[in-house]
């Protein structure tokens, strides 16, 4: 196969980070993706309806000129969030749903929910008036080994939080573990999941073996291969409670390869590369478009995309860095050949 042509596709879980550093990556997402749901965790977090449509116009401001993207944003879930909050949202065609971070799980999540029960009131109004709950599914807690942070939150909120809430809609951020995708596929029609690229393509080696790898440092943590495996499994299935996030979160390299380097991987700028390789070594191309394009779709009840994006067969070199406001960003595989380019998409 020398070309695949796929619906266009979307980008179910993206950070775009604000100012000029924005300004120099968006269109990266934007030439491969129709739609992308935006993280809300900016400093300060995006706690209101106003801030989150404010935030959605810098970011139309620093695309480029007749770009066609849409930014689906997201609301930062904390102790205190008014249910009045959560019904503007629910009122508002732009917000597409609500993020819970654990306070203290990952990049800029110092004000979220420091305990589930804080936020039963906005949850239950989550669910009265079908707004998804995105989560990142962590512990924090110290003696918990991070290997297993994933696992543990699964059994101890997540579980006990759709059994409470029966009909609330749950998005599993970026699912690690073969726990995880065990829930998800238990859990019926009203639970989905995103799945990163580094995550189908990377174990736990990548991040430590032959010395401390800061470029592949993500939360949550690289897992076992049985785990990695047990994603590709899930990701190449048809399952359509699995879907594409690429969790593309980007740091200026100076901060990643430093001695407390910040947690994210930046996949953004080869994204649809990057799972068209993945699927291609799981022998299973033939499901990318589904993947990408058909079932986060499908699972927001947001129409599928028109358009399509085109991969060719073509190796190519991935750049050492990318231009990030005043200083510069390591992508995903920088210096490293790949064999399928995509195409700007087509209307």
């Amino acid at each position: 196969m020398d070309s695949i042509t796929l619906a266009t596709p979307d980008d179910w879980h993206l950070h775009l980070r604000d100012g000029a550093a924005m300004a120099d990556i968006a269109d990266h997402s934007a030439r491969q993706f129709g739609r992308a749901v935006i993280m809300p965790n900016l400093k300060p977090p995006v706690t209101t309806v106003a801030a989150a449509l404010e935030y959605r116009g810098r970011i139309l401001a620093a695309l480029p000129e007749n770009a066609q993207f849409e930014p689906l944003m997201t609301l930062y879930l904390t102790d205190a969030t008014p249910v009045e909050e959560v019904e503007r949202a629910a009122d508002t065609p732009e917000i597409i749903g609500f993020k819970l971070y654990p306070a203290g799980a990952t990049t800029h999540s110092e004000a979220g929910v420091t305990g589930i029960e804080k936020a039963y009131r906005a949850i239950e109004a989550l669910e009265r008036h079908g707004v998804p709950l995105l989560v990142h599914g962590e512990v924090t807690d110290a003696e918990v080994d991070i290997f297993d942070r994933e696992a543990r939150f699964i059994e101890s909120v997540l579980e006990p939080l759709v059994q409470r809430f029966t009909e609330l809609r749950v998005v599993l951020e970026h699912v690690t573990t073969k726990e995880g995708v065990e829930f998800v596929r238990s859990r019926g029609p009203r639970v989905g999941a995103t799945i990163t690229a580094h995550h189908l393509l990377y174990n736990r080696n990548a991040l430590l073996a032959g010395g401390i790898r800061p470029h592949h440092y993500c939360l949550p943590v690289l897992k076992r291969e049985s785990h990695r495996q047990a994603l590709v499994a899930a990701a190449t299935s048809g399952d359509a409670h699995f879907f594409l996030g690429t969790d593309s979160a980007p740091h200026p390299k100076p901060q990643k390869e430093s001695a407390c380097g910040c947690a994210g991987c930046y996949t953004a700028y080869t994204a649809i590369e990057l799972y068209a390789v993945a699927f291609e070594r799981a022998g299973a191309l033939h499901m990318l478009e589904r993947f990408a394009s058909h079932h986060g779709a499908d699972f927001y009840g947001r129409p599928r995309n028109g358009g399509t994006l085109t991969l060719h067969r073509a190796k190519w070199r991935v750049p050492e860095t990318l231009a990030f406001g005043p200083e510069r960003v390591v992508p995903a595989m920088a210096g490293e050949t790949l064999d399928w380019r995509a195409s700007r998409r087509t209307l």
